[in-house]
């Protein structure tokens, strides 16, 4: 017979959205279990972005003293590389307040941080190697999770007044539930590698754009994370042309790393993300709630959705925490009041997403049968790894013209990333240090809590 445990809020999946709702509930005073499948947080080419709003809310939670000693490099702006030369589209230091940029982290290093916060609280369980495999229920009403250990295989339950499903964008428990979201077409997939940086490279986040091919450079100090964009379903015949075609295409796109290319010495070093956006109709059930990839999975345009899946967190914490405190079971009217707060910052930046793909991406997706773009004979020709001039004005279409006509735009493309539609604030509950509110029952939260 398998074990039987008992919670108050049980969460599956210790990513961004899982821990950072395990964490605030905890400190809600609420019971609260996180189901992780791994045995750890290692996993590499995960989203490394900690966006601006998100550094705001770990001051809020006082955690930014211990999150500033991680090793991390700071991005304040993001760039454009054309045949022409290196355009600035978005410049982070117009940001308001006291992190103008975004911080580029280990996830990894992130979530032990939050987990090792999270662990202070006397309400609060971490199960590692705890893999969801289906739903419990009371009735028709999701009363639980059934999980394995998947170091001895054994299967145990877990019971809980109300069940979060954080488990990412192939969500166990999603399917579990039977819920399946629409998906809008994708005509991208991507490669992510890693290539060595040297100090005279551009500074920053650059993006490259050429004649059907694209790719992106996030400046992590001593390497680039690169990714290169793909047609959708072109991965298993890209990797039979073989290392030395991609090196070629590499090369072509970006001249000035062509030197250090060697550095890729297999295509088992090039990661496939298989690109999806998504998005539930309906993010709950009866004693169930899906938010972060599980209720939408986002596109890696922007690099947002850490940033959506921690704002969806906050939110969740700050309207259910006072019922889960009070014993009673949430109602389903909290849970949709979850959904449509969270909708509409989602739905916005999706359609963002997906205008991107149509008008920008799509048409620059690299494929096994367009050949690598040759060098180009303006701007960047010949440069290996020696600086990229600026584009002149004349030869950049009317929007970027303006942009650097009228530094001050570039803040709106900051905002829209960094920042985000509905940022998200730690209730008063849930501050410590210098943020910390503490009300005549220890900082419980209360109805109307911010």
């Amino acid at each position: 017979m398998p074990s039987i445990e008992r919670t108050t809020c049980l969460v599956v999946g210790g990513g961004p959205a899982g821990m950072v709702l395990g964490l605030l509930m905890a400190r809600a005073g609420v019971e609260t279990t996180v189901l992780e499948k791994h045995a750890d947080f290692l996993r590499d080419f995960r989203g490394d972005t900690v966006h601006s709003s998100t550094l705001t809310l770990l001051d809020e939670l006082g955690l930014g003293e211990r999150f500033a000693a991680l090793p991390q490099r700071l991005i304040d702006r993001a760039q454009v590389q054309l045949d022409a030369g290196l355009v600035q589209v978005a410049d982070l230091t117009r940001l308001p307040g006291a992190h103008p940029h975004i911080a580029m982290v280990p996830q990894w290093d992130f979530l032990d941080l939050v987990a090792d916060a999270a662990q202070e609280e006397p309400t609060f369980t971490l199960r590692r190697n705890a893999e969801a495999v289906g739903l419990l229920y009371d009735g028709g009403r999701v009363s639980g999770v059934r999980y394995r250990d998947r170091k001895d295989g054994s299967e145990h339950e877990v019971r809980a007044s109300l069940t979060v499903a954080c488990d990412g964008r192939g969500s166990a428990v999603r399917a579990a539930a039977g819920l399946v979201p629409r998906s809008f077409g994708v005509p991208i997939d991507v490669w992510w590698f890693r290539l060595p940086r040297r100090e005279s490279d551009p500074v920053g986040g650059v993006g490259r754009i050429s004649t059907g091919q694209f790719a992106v450079m996030i400046d992590r100090g001593d390497y680039w994370q690169c990714a290169f964009l793909i047609g959708k379903g072109s991965d298993a015949a890209m990797r039979a042309a073989g290392l030395e075609r991609f090196r070629e295409r590499i090369a072509a796109l970006l001249p000035w790393m062509a030197d250090r290319l060697d550095a890729l010495e297999s295509l088992d070093e090039v990661k496939l993300l298989d690109v999806k956006l998504e998005r539930l109709r309906t993010w709950h059930r009866d004693g169930l709630l899906l938010i972060g990839d599980a209720a939408h999975a986002m596109s890696p345009v922007g690099g947002v959705g850490i940033n959506l899946a921690v704002a969806d967190a906050v939110s969740a914490a700050r309207l259910l925490a006072p019922a889960l405190r009070s014993g009673g079971i949430v109602p389903r009217s909290l849970l949709r009041k979850v959904q449509r707060r969270r909708w509409w910052p989602t739905a916005l930046i999706q359609f963002g997403q997906r205008l991107a793909h149509r008008a920008v991406l799509g048409e620059r997706a690299a494929t096994v049968s367009s050949p690598p773009e040759p060098p180009p004979t303006t701007g960047v020709a010949g440069l290996t790894g020696g600086g990229v001039p600026p584009a002149p004005l004349s030869a950049l279409p009317f929007p970027l013209r303006l942009v650097q006509r009228v530094p001050a735009l570039q803040g709106v493309p900051a905002r829209l990333i960094a920042i985000g539609p509905l940022p998200e604030h730690a209730p008063d509950w849930a501050r410590r240090g210098s943020q910390e509110v503490v009300g005549p029952d220890h900082g419980a939260p209360h109805v109307g809590d911010r």
